[in-house]
């Protein structure tokens, strides 16, 4: 309890709860079409490819808006920027409510909800940028714990698109963004940790090598996350044949797992390093993966996604714990390009079981698939951790405890390397 309120005391708590609220609901509205898929499927008499397809459109525009916000947000604020993308949000949400009404529609509406997943990158650097080095992990896992607005999508989007509607939603979720955006504009603070640099300076960890590594371990964390968050409800109406409002609450139970275990992933990457936390993550995904192509039953294979997501959301709480290590002074635009490709895989992971399912009838060749993928990015990230270890990270992927006037003078080298 003591360290609690000491961690509270070396940061602003109003401004992580708003950056938390802006990120839990900007992650509902992302999802969706994913959380609605039964529904838009059964409209549309859509195909698993088709499907597939229309799940994997949000992610992908997310992915490719994140990059853009974080370099914005350097200059305009963190917190302006959450201001706007959510103003922009709740626009884009009334153009579902009045206009969406074939499956061209469906697509052109995935683009637009794609705005809301670019919210990664400034929500967690907002959340996290009045706090030490020390507690990085922990705010940061605390503000990305947002991701359980899978949760509240899979929970509330198949009950409100049963009674209203699945076009209603969309109005539905526009009233809801006053809540977040509210509290955004009244409560938040722009943290002082930003030293303005070239728009060079800030890109310039786009051809860094340890950038590319980190994107390739968020791609299996993050992007396993939100692909089978957004899939699990086809899934289990595909799979188990039950009813959409079953399957949105069977997925409640999995993904907000993987939101609670985010705060414990970004905790233990404080104490024991984020390295250590995502190799021990990594092996139990990989085992969760395997053990859904032969799950015989709904409750072990329940079982299975919940240890998945358990997995895959402490994984990115540790993976983000390391990232301000890495990039001080641009953690907005270094973790924009991370959550950008790691979005980008998430789009894999619904493609990949649409199209295993279209052309073998089973899911298991697309959980095989991403289960390889993800043992050959752990090997990656055990060779090239070697080398963090010695320049920028302590043991395990730990802070390194520095002076003020030290850790003043490393920011500067790691920004001008």
């Amino acid at each position: 309890m003591a360290s609690y309120k000491l961690f509270l005391k070396s940061g602003h708590p109003p401004t992580l709860l708003a950056a938390f609220l802006y990120f839990d609901f900007s992650f509902a509205i992302w999802v969706l079409n994913g959380a609605m898929g039964p529904f838009i499927t059964e409209a549309f008499r859509l195909s698993p490819a088709q499907t597939g397809l229309m799940i994997a459109v949000p992610t992908m525009a997310g992915a490719l808006m994140r990059f853009p916000l974080g370099v914005i947000s350097q200059y305009i604020g963190r917190k302006n920027a959450a201001i706007v993308e959510m103003s922009a949000i709740i626009i884009a949400l009334l153009y579902g409510f009045f206009f969406v009404h074939t499956f061209h529609n469906v697509l052109a509406m995935g683009v637009l909800l794609g705005m809301a997943g670019a919210s990664f990158g400034v929500a967690l650097s907002l959340g996290s940028g009045w706090f030490p080095r020390e507690h990085k992990g922990l705010a940061m896992g605390i503000a990305g714990a947002g991701n359980s607005g899978t949760a509240l999508a899979a929970l509330f989007a198949p009950r409100l698109a049963m009674h209203f509607g699945w076009q209603h939603v969309y109005g539905f979720a526009a009233c809801m963004m006053l809540l977040p955006l509210s509290t955004m504009i009244f409560f938040a603070k722009e943290p002082p940790d930003i030293e303005h640099q070239t728009l060079a300076g800030h890109l310039k960890c786009l051809v860094e090598k340890d950038g590319w590594y980190f994107n390739l371990v968020y791609i299996i964390t993050f992007g396993g996350f939100i692909g089978l968050a957004t899939f699990l409800p086809t899934f289990y109406v595909s799979q188990f044949h039950m009813t959409k409002v079953q399957a949105g609450t069977y997925t409640v139970f999995a993904t907000l797992t993987g939101s609670l275990t985010r705060v414990i992933g970004g905790w233990f990457a404080d104490r024991i390093g984020g390295i250590t936390t995502l190799s021990v993550v990594f092996l139990i995904a990989i085992a969760g993966l395997f053990g859904l192509t032969t799950a015989p039953s709904l409750t072990i294979t329940t079982a299975f996604f919940m240890l998945c997501f358990a997995a895959l959301g402490a994984g990115n709480g540790a993976t983000f714990q390391m990232v301000p290590l890495r990039w001080p002074l641009t953690t907005a635009v270094a973790g924009g390009m991370i959550g950008e490709i790691g979005a980008l895989g998430g789009s894999i992971l619904p493609l990949a079981l649409s199209q295993s399912k279209q052309h073998t009838g089973s899911y298991a060749i697309g959980f095989t698939c991403y289960a390889g993928l993800a043992f050959a990015i752990l090997l990656m990230l055990r060779l090239v951790s070697r080398s963090w270890i010695k320049t920028w990270v302590g043991p395990g992927g730990r802070a390194r405890i520095v002076t003020p006037v030290h850790s003043l003078q490393e920011a500067a080298t790691f920004a001008a390397d």
